[in-house]
Formats: C-alpha cells, structure tokens, sequence
C-alpha cells in the first residue's frame, strides 16, 4: 500500500479526530480529496476493528455528490488497495439516489444532493461539503441538529466562504469553543508545497472579489448584490438532458471580444412552453474575429437560426456587418452595451431564471464552475434615482462573458430586446412543425 502524497496542511488536517471540525479552504486546494480520504480512512478502520463506520457526504448538487464519489472516495479505496464496491444507494428515495463506495464489513462512504427533509433521517457520519453554498444552509442545519447531537457521529463542514450572515459564516467565526477549525488560504497551500501558481490564479480570478473570498477565504458583505443567486442558477443547472436537435429554431446570442479577451457563443432552444433551454456554449480566448465568425457561421449551419444577437459595443462593429452580410439583417442584430441595455437584458434573465423558463442542462466540471462564476459575476448598487447599476459585468478581462452571451440569445429569443445599433426587425416566423410527442415533452418542460 502506497500512502498518498499530503501537504502539510492536509496532514493536520487528517490528524485532528476533533468530533466538530470546519474547514475553510481555498478552491484548488483539495478539499474534497481529503475529506474524501478522511472518510475512506475511517472506515477501514473500522473494518479492521470489527466495526461499522457509516459516512455521508451532503453536496450541493447530484454532479458533485456524485464526482465526491467517484473521484474521491473510491480513488483512495483503490489506492489503498482495499476491496469495495462502487453502487448506487436507493435507501433515501429514487429522486434522492446516493452514490457509494461500500466495504465488505458493512462500513460505506456515500453522497448525496442536500435537502433539509433527506437530512432529517440521517444517522451516519456527516460531511458538509462547500456548505456555505448549499441552499437555505440554515434550513440544512437545523435539519442535522439533532443527527450531529449524537456524541457518537461525527460533522465535517467544509467550504469557501459565500458572504456574511449565513450558517457558515457563523461556524467559523462563533466564539463557542465547540468547532475545531482550518483555515488554508491558497498563499498557506503554496507555502507548504502545493504547486500553483499564485499570480496566474490572480489573474484568472479576473476581480478582487473573487480573488479575496474564493482564494483567500474572505468573508464579503456582499448581501443583497449578486445580480443572479446561486440557488436560481443551480435549479437551472440541474434541468435533464435535451432531446437530440431535431431543427427547430434556436436563437444564439454572442459576446465578441477582441484578441486575448474572451468571446462566447450561447445557443438556446424554444422546447415548448415557454421555456428556453442552452444547447451549446462555445468559449474562445484569444481568436481573431475570422475565427470567431467562422465558428458563427457553423452555428447557423447546424441550426435552424431564428435571430442572432451580437454585442456591437467598440470592436464589435465590424463582425455585426459582417455576420449582417452573410446572415442577413433580418437575422442578425447589433446590440449596444449601454447602461440601460444591459440593465433590461439583466433583467429578462433574472426572470427567466426565478420562473425556471430558462434550462441549463448537460454542463459538467470546470466548464460547469466557469459558468457558474461567470453567472455571479455581475452585483448591482443603488444608481442614480434607485436604478441599480450592474458591477464588474465587463471590464478588461472580459468578465461574466457567458452572463452576457446568454442575456443576449434571451434577448434574441424575443425577452427584454433593446434598443439595437441596427434597424429593429421582428422576430422571424416559422412555420409550426410540433408534433403529439413533442406536445407532451414541451408540458413536461413547464412542470421542470
């Protein structure tokens, strides 16, 4: 058996059997890796004294009870070289399935998407992971309160930091002598061996927000700024597949930038109901406006394209005319990024997003945390005469371009369209081409 490579950080870390531990960890530093291997650990164990250690992990979706898993837990069982399976757990419900590594005693590491009710039942060993994230996590807390009270079980809360105010912020700065508490900033990984590179990382952070919480574990008084909240982005990152692309009209949205920024192409489906949902997103860094033109052009091949919204602020005059000539105007529209277009765009979005007319599916790993990022990115403040004003939605970096690409497509689709740079045309229409199925997929769509 080969001992798996620690960080000093991550040794104190597995060292301390506190029954009340929290974590607030920088991203990229291995928070579910050794918690995971933590859990793995315990129950063998356990095994080896003849006992059974049960572990569960609260996530905050079904991708990420599942990655913990699969990435996690049984990685390091495999490692070790110890025999397990690798199921799926019916015992909470079909809806609430868990992922499992189980050992031959009996012992098991699952995990599952939180929700306060599931949580209720509970009687293992607890993990809370990215906690401050999870929806409503003092709803989850008192949820578990009686589960934790059992001087038996174990509670592991690990997180970045979300803002002031909540469960999580409370935990970690409670004076209560109960929690036991690591704090690793990513200046405190790479200072004991970890191999990142603290000046890329800044700039990919792109604002000193998103640097100071997400890699310096800082709380931000953020209340009440984030334009879109996580709990209305995830509900719309958790929406089922889509059927395969049968040429129905789409609408694409494009925010175009310049060399070295980054442009995005969204595409979205009317599937009935009202309800508009994402088949594609392409991201480009770095790509001459030829290039990124031609990978429109592809798009219009591979859909039926109904309007096509292009951010036309500066540099973007020149592909709007020409994605015009070789599109048409009729189907391509210019849009400028003046305070009030981007506030009405916001706007539609937000709405789509609360009423769940707008689906995410199919978006996983870094591509899933881009975008994720991306959507918080843009915070609003009182503006002149209590009009908010949109922050840090697009500044040299190209920040929260997969926001604006989206706001676009919606716009294009016919929700909050402004004021475009080129003569307004209305929406193209196309001949009906719904079938029974389709009907009775689109109803489902509603009721998602």
């Amino acid at each position: 058996m080969t001992a798996p490579i620690l960080y000093p950080y991550q040794r104190r870390y597995l060292a301390d059997a506190s029954r009340w531990k929290a974590a607030m960890w920088s991203r990229q530093t291995g928070k579910t890796f050794t918690t995971t291997l933590e859990a793995v650990l315990d129950c063998l164990s356990a095994e080896a004294e003849g006992r059974i250690a049960r572990w569960t992990i609260l996530s905050i979706s079904r991708d990420r009870a599942l990655d913990a898993i699969r990435t996690g837990a049984a990685v390091h069982a495999q490692a070790i070289g110890a025999a397990y399976e690798l199921l799926m757990d019916d015992s909470l419900g079909i809806e609430q399935q868990a992922a499992m590594v189980r050992f031959p005693g009996g012992s098991y590491v699952r995990a599952i998407a939180a929700r306060p009710e599931t949580a209720r039942g509970m009687s293992d060993n607890l993990i809370l992971d990215e906690f401050a994230h999870h929806k409503d996590n003092r709803a989850l807390w008192r949820a578990l309160v009686p589960v934790v009270s059992k001087p038996s079980l174990k509670i592991r809360v690990i997180s970045t930091p979300n803002g002031v105010g909540d469960m999580f912020h409370e935990i970690m700065t409670a004076d209560d002598g109960l929690w036991s508490r690591h704090v690793v900033t990513i200046h405190d990984a790479v200072a004991d061996g970890l191999p990142r590179d603290i000046a890329e990382l800044r700039r990919a952070a792109r604002d000193p927000d998103t640097w100071a919480q997400e890699f310096e574990c800082a709380f931000l008084d953020r209340a009440g700024r984030e334009w879109l909240t996580y709990e209305e982005i995830l509900a719309a990152l958790e929406a089922p597949p889509l059927p395969p692309y049968d040429g129905r009209p789409v609408y694409v949205g494009m925010d175009i930038a310049a060399r070295g920024d980054l442009s995005v192409i969204a595409v979205i489906e009317d599937v009935g109901a009202g309800v508009l949902a994402l088949r594609e997103m392409q991201v480009m860094r770095g790509e001459s406006f030829a290039a990124q033109l031609a990978r429109l052009d592809a798009v219009f091949r591979a859909y039926r394209v109904a309007r096509c919204a292009i951010d036309q602020t500066g540099m973007g005059e020149m592909p709007v005319q020409e994605a015009q000539r070789r599109h048409g105007q009729y189907r391509v529209a210019g849009v400028l990024f003046n305070a009030a277009n981007k506030l009405e765009m916001a706007v539609a979005l937000k709405d789509r997003l609360q009423a769940r007319r707008l689906l995410i599916p199919d978006v996983h790993g870094n591509a899933r945390d881009a975008l994720i990022d991306d959507l918080r990115a843009v915070r609003m403040e009182p503006g002149a005469g209590g009009v908010p004003r949109l922050l840090a939605d697009r500044d040299g970096s190209g920040h929260a371009d997969r926001f604006w690409a989206l706001a676009l497509a919606c716009a294009a689709a016919g929700e909050g369209v402004p004021v475009y740079g080129y003569e307004s045309v209305a929406r193209r229409s196309f001949a009906p081409r719904w079938d029974d199925e389709w009907r009775s997929r689109a109803g489902e769509w509603a009721g998602w």
